[in-house]
């Protein structure tokens, strides 16, 4: 199914105050994201894949519903997939790596495991731990790789209660320049089988 930018919108109203398993509800934590990109200078398609990273989760059964939390349910396949459908690779590929990007930090950088959160380092344990050096090779050689490991630091910078962020309606106009005609309308295959 095509994704539209009318749908992402209506997905945030449905579901962005959903918990994150912080501080901070989805949408909280998505927008914080966005900020934190902005902040840093990072291109339009990039602030774009930080404020979308997430919403693969969309798609998840709340807790209540029965979702196993001990289940790797590959939100950023999901995400990437159904992104794929309206923007580049600049902005889908960044969100399609942003686990792997945790799993390479892990694997590479002395203290980022310790400090990650208590739900991110619940959901690597189920997403496949640390990368091994062969992975983490594979992984720091992709396209894009550089910029799922600035979204990583986003997303793990964006945890924060009561941070004020521009509203959601802030990105519609940024959003809408980054829609590509020529979108991958069949995203089957999107490149996500390296690890």
């Amino acid at each position: 199914m095509t994704l539209t930018l009318e749908a992402i919108f209506s997905d945030f109203d449905r579901c962005g105050e959903r918990s994150y398993g912080e501080q901070v509800s989805q949408l909280e934590h998505m927008l914080q994201s966005a900020q934190l990109a902005v902040a840093d200078g990072a291109s339009d398609a990039l602030v774009a894949a930080a404020l979308l990273h997430d919403i693969g989760h969309f798609e998840e059964p709340e807790p209540a519903d029965g979702a196993d939390p001990g289940t790797d349910l590959a939100h950023e396949v999901r995400a990437a997939r159904s992104l794929a459908t309206l923007f580049g690779p600049d902005v889908w590929r960044p969100v399609a790596l942003h686990v792997a990007a945790k799993r390479y930090l892990c694997a590479v950088e002395s203290g980022y495991l310790e400090s990650l959160s208590h739900a991110s380092l619940a959901s690597l344990k189920v997403q496949g731990g640390a990368f091994t050096d062969a992975q983490a090779a594979r992984f720091v050689a992709l396209p894009y790789a550089q910029d799922a490991l600035r979204l990583r630091r986003y997303d793990d910078g964006a945890k924060q209660p009561g941070l004020a962020t521009p509203p959601l309606s802030h990105y519609r106009a940024l959003l809408q320049g980054l829609l590509a005609p020529t979108a991958a309308r069949d995203a089957e295959d999107i490149g996500l089988g390296e690890f």
